[in-house]
């Protein structure tokens, strides 16, 4: 049985601000590089991982060069694993989506920001890469570092439903256990209670 421990990014210069970032380049915080050595502890504690698959945009990066190192393992990147875009909402804060009357809370993973992205486009990109993973290291332990938004994905295409998908806090850990091709019920291990946004 192979396992996938999915790590959201530390604190990013957006989350601290509580605004949507700009750019992919956006950097995670003193606090998020202690978040991403913490995260690193948990999970040498309980698991042996053999590689971290991190997003290419850059609070996931640096966070997964963390975890990487403190636990002596190779990294490599995964482009299609960045976040969800919220288009022209770049740079507004949080609350600003509740002010879009196209936004519905009960079925917030089809709101698209305009010129951005949906929760059900991102399952729809990341999907396949998650599935092509879990394939090539059937038995192994691997650390995915992502976002809020690709790990709601990522629970809605493991449990089949978006209903009470959970988005960790920064470096949130949540493990999926895998055979045959068949995920197992998502567990969270560290951040049970939900982060109210991705995209930061």
């Amino acid at each position: 049985m192979g396992k996938l421990i999915m790590v959201r990014h530390g604190e990013s210069e957006g989350n601290a601000i509580r605004r949507f970032t700009t750019s992919g380049e956006a950097k995670i915080t003193d606090l998020g590089r202690r978040q991403a050595l913490e995260a690193a502890v948990r999970i040498k504690l309980k698991y042996k991982p053999i590689l971290v698959i991190a997003s290419t945009f850059a609070r996931a990066r640096e966070t997964g060069l963390i975890i990487a190192s403190e636990l002596g393992i190779p990294i490599e990147y995964e482009e299609q694993f960045r976040e969800m875009s919220l288009g022209d909402l770049a740079g507004k804060p949080y609350d600003s989506i509740a002010n879009d009357p196209n936004y519905d809370p009960k079925r917030s993973w089809v709101w698209r920001a305009p010129n951005g992205e949906s929760h059900e486009d991102v399952l729809k990109r990341v999907a396949p890469v998650l599935d092509a993973v879990a394939k090539k290291y059937l038995d192994d332990e691997i650390v995915v570092v992502s976002h809020g938004g690709v790990m709601r994905a990522v629970w809605s295409h493991v449990t089949g439903s978006w209903e009470n998908a959970h988005v960790p806090p920064n470096c949130g850990i949540v493990v999926i256990e895998h055979h045959g091709g068949r995920y197992s019920k998502p567990e969270v291990i560290f951040g049970e209670t939900p982060a109210s946004e991705t995209g930061g």
